[in-house]
């Protein structure tokens, strides 16, 4: 390569493998010219290991170069996320059982939840504050310790009011893990690779939502005592506490090269995501999208139980039944519809750099009509009404991975821009 060339990037093979240039020398000599061209706020994850020539490349990491570490971490996360929902959703999976063991109607029984999602709504931002300025490790294992221990002590309440006042608690847990670990995520990845590790931490949600229906009603059908469905996963959450505090957690930045980030205070935090309209507008459509998710899931499995229960033949169906069955849907629609928002999103930025909400606003242009078709259709028909319900999910599942990005990028780009001396 000549001294006096243009200045250019150099391709990442070449820079992983000097025989492909032709010699070292011409490597490095590469290596300092991307140095000088790319701006200073790049990632600090190396090509080469840190005591190579090329330590100072200030490139980001390429897609290949996941480690053993990173995996570690990804796949501990998925875990925990599998189970929060698993969690989240048991009570669902036996919610009849309830209503009659404590003599409560719909009205009190959707309390549950409510109370659940006002903590939780309540508590995000607070965890969100601290994970930007303490260890976010130990945070998300105080986080699943307490809402494994709310759940378990919430299984022994003899009455509503006791069982519903640990059931907030559990929103209180469950805020410190949900709002934190995307973050740890995008701390280790970027671009394509970042998608498809939220793709697969987002799995968790319809598959964690359908275990938590399939192995709630099992277990209750089993033990014949619905107390015995909140008794799996508190096991599983100190299993899983142990598994976060074996992690490491990234520097925050790490992947953008960002690492030495002035600090702010919280109320510039809020201004500016209040100034990011990108920001503000993801958050308010997907708002829209958990309030769907989130009554389908809730009600949904008793819904068409009752609807499916009036056809003629039915009248021996029990709800654990229709539980058992939403709960696989849900398992397979999410295995199908979260990595094929990843993948279309991936393969459409090439050609259209913003497709990502175009994509999300198509899932759910098609949910909609599936969803009410779904709820229609049990007093008549119980194959097509789990049909719809299942396009309804695979439609919604598109956006989970899609928002999480576009939300994680849009935050990045403020700071980036603020402090490109770093």
């Amino acid at each position: 390569m000549s001294s006096q060339s243009s200045t250019r990037y150099l391709p990442i093979a070449k820079m992983d493998n000097p025989a492909l240039s032709g010699s070292s020398g011409d490597v490095e000599a590469d290596c300092n010219t991307v140095e000088a061209s790319l701006p200073a706020t790049c990632s600090s994850q190396q090509l080469m290991p840190p005591s190579s020539d090329t330590d100072s490349v200030g490139v980001q990491r390429p897609a290949t170069g996941i480690t053993r570490t990173q995996w570690f971490t990804v796949v501990v996360l998925c875990f925990v996320n599998l189970i929060n929902y698993m969690d989240r959703f048991t009570i669902a999976g036996v919610l009849t059982d309830i209503q009659d063991d404590f003599k409560i109607g719909d009205d009190d029984g959707g309390l549950l939840q409510t109370a659940f999602v006002l903590s939780y709504m309540i508590c995000a931002p607070l965890f969100g504050y601290l994970g930007d300025r303490y260890s976010r490790r130990w945070i998300m294992a105080i986080g699943v310790l307490l809402w494994s221990t709310t759940t378990l002590l919430g299984s022994f309440m003899g009455s509503y009011g006791g069982f519903i006042t640990f059931r907030a608690l559990v929103g209180i847990g469950e805020a410190s893990y949900s709002t934190i670990a995307p973050t740890i995520i995008s701390d280790l990845f970027v671009h394509d690779l970042r998608s498809k590790m939220l793709a697969l931490f987002y799995f968790a949600i319809p598959v964690g939502s359908g275990f938590g229906y399939i192995v709630g009603s099992e277990t209750a059908r089993l033990a014949n005592d619905w107390r015995w469905a909140l008794r799996v996963t508190p096991i599983l959450g100190i299993f899983a506490v142990v598994l976060i505090l074996l992690t490491k957690e990234p520097v925050r930045g790490e992947s953008e090269g960002s690492q030495n980030l002035e600090p702010t205070s919280y109320t510039e935090d809020i201004k500016d995501l209040v100034k990011n309209h990108s920001f503000m507008l993801s958050t308010a459509g997907f708002t829209c999208v958990a309030f769907v998710t989130g009554a389908l899931a809730w009600w949904g499995p008793k819904f068409i139980y009752l609807g499916v229960k009036m056809q003629p033949g039915n009248e021996q169906l029990t709800l654990n039944d229709v539980s058992y069955k939403f709960g696989i849907i849900a398992m397979i629609a999410g295995l199908i519809g979260v990595p094929l928002g990843s993948v279309l999103a991936q393969r459409l930025r090439p050609r259209q750099e913003s497709c990502d909400p175009y994509i999300c606003a198509f899932g759910l242009l098609i949910s909609a009509p599936m969803v009410y078709l779904s709820l229609v259709t049990p007093q008549t028909t119980t194959s097509f009404c789990f049909l719809f319900v299942f396009l309804a999910q695979v439609t919604l599942n598109l956006c989970w991975s899609i928002v999480a990005d576009i939300l994680l990028v849009r935050i990045k780009e403020k700071p980036k821009k603020k402090r490109a001396n770093q």
